[in-house]
Parts: structure tokens; C-alpha cells; sequence
């Protein structure tokens, strides 16, 4: 099933795909896309409604961030073995975790904000984990019991922010828009194999990012896992699984992204997303 958002900012619908590829109304079944809502029990509840009965969304309707409000949005850094090649680092033995503030997250095709300041401003496709239920000190045996679904992520990210200021990579994470997620909320019965997903991004038509979820490092049963360790992870709760080889700061020399250019990003199965970056004063 894939599960969306519908409207103008503030104001967004809960929707679903029927099999004919029509956006239905769910607000019927559904308040929202929220941490109160995002459960197995809801899933079961639209799977088993007649979307063709309820009303359609046109399609030039703007499609807002897959979900709202989690309590959390995780995110995993150098997990790909291909990109961690090209950083010249050494593969990390334990997942690297940090955080995104939940006020970064943005529609899949609404605009990339580039603030006065901002010099090194980057992309990284990504694979997006979506919780589904309480998860505390879990197997990785029983990861796909919390797993809820997966959404196309695109972690922006300023890397002199992230890297040369003091502190720790939230700074260079977080700023407003820089956490696009969806177009849809994917539930995982839909994608027999998480694990070999191609994924793409383009910068103004040019080719930066292509790669696979196969060389990621450490995949989705286990970082679901080994975060359970050190946090309660809740319904709603958003992990970010880390990105593949083409990101602008490690092309030589180094692109980063400019007001006016358009990126292009996707995963199979998860939809695309499609942006323009402005300048915000």
C-alpha cells in the first residue's frame, strides 16, 4: 500500500494509491499520518477498505511529507561500502548515528531553501525507515515486526556546517527543508526485497548519485536492532539509512548546489522526489 499526503502545507490530507494509481481521500478511515496513527492495526483497517469508493485527489494537487510529527528522525551515516570508499574511510565497525531536527522535514517536490551563508549545501539520496510499534532491546530476528514501511529520503545536508563548525553533524542536518521524505509512505508487503533497491540522483539533469541497497553495510534488521539498544523507537519514528557513492563534497573538485538548479532523486518501488533550490534571505 502506498500512503501519502495531500494538500497545502498545513493542511494535507491523508491519502492512499488505488490499484489503478488514483489518489483516494482516506480522511474517512484516518485523522492522519501521525505517530497516533502509524500502526500495524491502522494498515490492516485501509488494506481491507475499498479505496475505489472513496473520493479522488487530483493529481496537480501538491503532495506534502509522507508523515507528520515523529518523536524522532534518526539518521545513519557512511553505511554504504561504496561510499565510504570514495570518502577514503575506513568502513565503520558499529552503525554512526545522529539526528535531524523533525522541523526540517519538507514535501518530496517543494523547494530546497539556500540561506545567506550557506557555501557547501549537498544531497544523499536515501533509504528511509518508517516504525510502526514500540521498539526496546529488539532482535535483529525481530526487526520486520516494527518495521512499518520505507519512504525515499533525501538528507540535505551544508557541509561546512556539518564539518567544519564545531560540534556535532546535526547543525549541517536540520535547517528548514532539509529532510524531503516520500512521495508515498511504502508498506513493506509491497517490496519483497529491501535489500536490492536502485537508487538515483540527478543535480540540473547530470548524473551524481547511482547505487543500490545492496552495499549497504549494515541493513535495515539491524540498525532497527541496534538503535533499540540505546533508544525507545516509537510509531512514526523516522530512520535515515545512509546514502551511496556521488555526493557533491567528494566529487573532485567538489559541486555543491546553487539557487536555480533542480535535483532528481529516487529509489524502485518508493516513487521519486523532484525539487528546485532557492535562495531564502
Amino acid at each position: 500500500m502506498k500512503l501519502l499526503r495531500v494538500g497545502q502545507k498545513g493542511k494535507e490530507k491523508p491519502a492512499a494509491l488505488d490499484k489503478d494509481g488514483k489518489i483516494r481521500d482516506i480522511s474517512s478511515h484516518v485523522e492522519d499520518l501521525n505517530p497516533h496513527h502509524l500502526n500495524f492495526e491502522t494498515i490492516s483497517k485501509l488494506q481491507s477498505a475499498d479505496l475505489s469508493t472513496l473520493p479522488e485527489i487530483s493529481s496537480s494537487e501538491r503532495i506534502g511529507s509522507c508523515i507528520t510529527k515523529p518523536g524522532k528522525f534518526v539518521a545513519i551515516g557512511l553505511n554504504f561500502s561504496d561510499h565510504a570508499a570514495e570518502t577514503g574511510a575506513e568502513a565503520p565497525s558499529e552503525p554512526i548515528v545522529f539526528m535531524k531536527a523533525t522541523s526540517c522535514i519538507n514535501g518530496p517536490n517543494d523547494d530546497i531553501e539556500i540561506v545567506s551563508g550557506s557555501k557547501k549545501l549537498d544531497w544523499e539520496v536515501e533509504l528511509g525507515i518508517i516504525i510502526g510499534k514500540e521498539t526496546k532491546h529488539i532482535s535483529e530476528d525481530q526487526s520486520q515486526d516494527h518495521i512499518l514501511g520505507y519512504c525515499l529520503v533525501n538528507d540535505i545536508s551544508e557541509r561546512e556546517w556539518q564539518i567544519e563548525k564545531m560540534g556535532q553533524w546535526v547543525k549541517g542536518k536540520s535547517h528548514d527543508t532539509y529532510g524531503p521524505i516520500g512521495p508515498y509512505m511504502v508498506t513493506k508487503d509491497e517490496i519483497s526485497d529491501i535489500n536490492n533497491l536502485k537508487m538515483s540522483l540527478d543535480d540540473n539533469g547530470n548524473k551524481m548519485q547511482r547505487g543500490n541497497t545492496n552495499t549497504m553495510i549494515f541493513n535495515v534488521n539491524f540498525i532497527v536492532s541496534y538503535l533499540s539498544k540505546y533508544m525507545s523507537l516509537h510509531p512514526g519514528d523516522i530512520i535515515t539509512t545512509g546514502t551511496p557513492p556521488g555526493v557533491g563534497e567528494n566529487m573532485k573538485p567538489p559541486v555543491f548546489l546553487k539557487g536555480g538548479e533542480e535535483v532528481k532523486l529516487g529509489i524502485d518501488k518508493l516513487g521519486e522526489q523532484n525539487h528546485k533550490v532557492k535562495s531564502y534571505k
